[in-house]
Parts: C-alpha cells; sequence; structure tokens
C-alpha cells in the first residue's frame, strides 16, 4: 500500500509529488484493457536507485491506438490520447526480473480545452489501480510541473523506440 502521495507520470514515470490541493481530477477512470494498447516501455526502479524508496518497482508504460502515430513522429498528441503507467511490485530470482502485486496506476489523457491550464493533459493516478482510490488533487501541482520542461514534445516524456 502507498503511503505517500506519488506521481508517476505516464511517461516518465520518476517524480515524487507535493501536497496536495484543490482541483480534483475525479473526472478520470482508469481504462480497461490498456494491456491490449501499444507498450511503449518498461522501466525497472531497483534498490540500487534513490528513487526507490518512493518509486521502486516496474513501470509499465502504455499508449492507446489514437496517440500511436503522434509517439511515433515526437508529438503533438492529438485528443483522447491516454498513457497508462501500470506501477508493480517486483522479484528478482537469479538475475530475472519478474512483475509482483500491482502498487499503482497512472493515467494522463488528452483533452486541450478541458485540461487547457495543465498543457491540455488531465492526470490520475489510483493507488493499487483502484478507482475508488484517486491520488491526484491538484494535477497542476502534483503532475504538471513535472512534464513544463517536454512543452516541445507536447508534455510527453515517453519517446517511441522502434
Amino acid at each position: 500500500m502507498l503511503r505517500k502521495l506519488y506521481l508517476l507520470c505516464a511517461s516518465c514515470t520518476v517524480l515524487a509529488l507535493v501536497s496536495v490541493s484543490a482541483q480534483p481530477a475525479d473526472d478520470l477512470k482508469p481504462p480497461t484493457s490498456y494491456r491490449q494498447w501499444f507498450h511503449v516501455n518498461t522501466m525497472i526502479v531497483d534498490k540500487a536507485s534513490p528513487l526507490f524508496a518512493d518509486l521502486g518497482g516496474m513501470h509499465n508504460v502504455y499508449i492507446n491506438s489514437i496517440g500511436l502515430a503522434a509517439l511515433k513522429k515526437g508529438g503533438p498528441y492529438p485528443n483522447n490520447t491516454m498513457f497508462v503507467t501500470d506501477l508493480h511490485d517486483f522479484t528478482v530470482s537469479d538475475g530475472s526480473y519478474a512483475e509482483g502485486a500491482r502498487k499503482a496506476l497512472a493515467l494522463m489523457a488528452k483533452d486541450s480545452k478541458k485540461y487547457s491550464s495543465t498543457g491540455g493533459w488531465g492526470f490520475q493516478l489510483w493507488e493499487g489501480g483502484d478507482p475508488k482510490k484517486p491520488l491526484v488533487t491538484d494535477a497542476a501541482k502534483q503532475c504538471f510541473a513535472c512534464h513544463q520542461p517536454k512543452k516541445d514534445q507536447d508534455y510527453v516524456y515517453s519517446t517511441y523506440i522502434p
């Protein structure tokens, strides 16, 4: 169970969150069947990383079909693009990493009008992937602040790897 509030940038998946305040992102819901979407990449944050205490785990990043062509071009992304980061515990046995229990599920969803104050992106993170346990209450501070440096890539850290 997550004891701290985390931001799992759906693309970069590496940033601890600041304190929470207004502007809930409770209009977003965890998508279903995202594991059938395009798998962008997997990142493992293990004990050797200074991020392990807050973000340790296996980060699997997916993009829906709406955003795939834009991912290949490096943006900009059309409305209804979604990135999902599925964060899991992991085990290591004989040098092999295996996915364990889900820790959290993060969503980054594009709607240029609805989320205009956060670069056109809505953000949410659910503890354990449970739609009843949203953790983002102020996307501007908790999520978008991290994505500002990637403005030239439509605020997305993920890149296409052929």
